[in-house]
């Protein structure tokens, strides 16, 4: 089940100019600039490279464009809580215009959020603090939109008729997953909450 609707078909680059995972040298090449903007404590930077590129492909095999797969997950392993798209395209050694259109994706699917600084043109890009629940949230907004066109096929193809009871099936568990995801999410909630009164 893709995890959000394929974005525009040039967010997502061809195979052959896929970033590989940087080796130690390459990681060593970097600016240190960025990684400065990063506020990034001493670590391995090609393994940080790894995990980016391991993260990023398992959300693009989800339905995430993979340009803006590696941004998002950039964002996440970054020590600094938002980041330039100079800072973005350091890390990930692409173009800036590359990096203009992933954020240009993520923000429109509420991945990231930008905002600027007084007396900067520069936008600072951040993950929300809720993204899981708001990736859930579009999931089961997607699902009501299954839910309804299934229900309609259940009356097209007949609802005593093997595929209208295959079709039926399907729409009894969306309606329950619909139904236990708020239920889910207010737990978490509750969950998260009693985590930051423990002292």
């Amino acid at each position: 089940m893709n995890l959000l609707n394929e974005g525009p078909a040039e967010l997502v680059p061809p195979r052959s100019s896929r970033v590989p995972a940087r080796s130690p040298e390459d990681a060593a090449s970097v600016p240190q600039a960025a990684a400065a903007a990063a506020g990034e404590q001493e670590r391995d930077e090609a393994a940080v490279a790894q995990f980016i590129e391991r993260f990023a492909g398992i959300l693009s095999e989800s339905g995430v464009p993979r340009m803006p797969a590696r941004v998002f997950v950039a964002l996440l392993a970054a020590d600094s809580d938002r980041l330039a798209a100079a800072d973005l395209a350091a890390i990930l050694r692409v173009s800036p215009a590359a990096v203009s259109g992933a954020v240009r994706y993520l923000t429109q699917v509420g991945l990231v959020s930008g905002a600027g600084e007084p007396g900067s043109r520069r936008l600072f890009y951040s993950v929300p603090p809720d993204v899981w629940e708001q990736l859930m949230s579009m999931s089961n907004r997607r699902m009501a939109r299954w839910t309804a066109v299934l229900r309609d096929g259940v009356d097209v193809l007949g609802r005593d008729s093997p595929a209208g009871e295959r079709v039926t099936e399907s729409v009894r568990y969306f309606d329950f997953v619909a139904a236990e995801l708020p239920r889910t999410l207010a737990r978490w909630r509750e969950y998260r909450a009693s985590l930051g009164s423990r002292g």
